[in-house]
């Protein structure tokens, strides 16, 4: 016990400079997990206590989310310069636009529905019926034929 608090520094640094040297560190292609990076962390500054994996936790969060790190496939790697940065799966979400500068023109917003006829706009032909939409020139009548009634006592009903 001795060992190691002589061991552990008094000063340990900030914990996402901790966390960058780690995924450094490993030099993996892939990167480093969170159980890497924390066993670094253990092995270079000593034991931290029980809070270290919350902690951890937390900054690998908001450093993924502040793209200060890359998540790719369960691993952390470190942003490269020469590459674009990657992204984690899905559809990007929408660009969204702000409303537009004071002073631009805008005019009034479009109204809703479907817009009224031009009563000044002459008559539209009218469509000539095809072959198909008088039905079938045969004589029968449109539609499913009748239902035929069962035999009852050899006479159809």
């Amino acid at each position: 016990m001795a060992t190691e608090e002589l061991s552990k520094p008094s000063f340990l640094p900030p914990y996402p400079q901790m966390i960058m040297e780690a995924i450094a560190a490993v030099k993996e292609a892939d990167g480093a997990n969170k159980s890497t990076i924390s066993q670094y962390i253990e092995a270079k500054y000593g034991v931290l206590g029980a809070p270290n994996a919350e902690l951890l936790n937390h900054h690998l969060t908001a450093m993924k989310d502040g793209n200060e790190i890359l998540f790719v496939k369960n691993n952390y790697l470190l942003p490269t310069s020469d590459g674009p940065v990657k992204r984690g799966r899905g559809r990007p979400p929408k660009v969204k636009e702000g409303p537009p500068p004071a002073g631009a023109n805008v005019g009034p917003p479009r109204p809703r529905g479907r817009p009224k006829k031009d009563p000044n706009a002459p008559p539209a032909p009218k469509k000539a019926k095809t072959a198909a939409a008088t039905g079938p020139p045969s004589g029968r009548p449109r539609g499913r034929p009748r239902k035929v009634q069962p035999l009852q006592n050899g006479v159809e009903a």
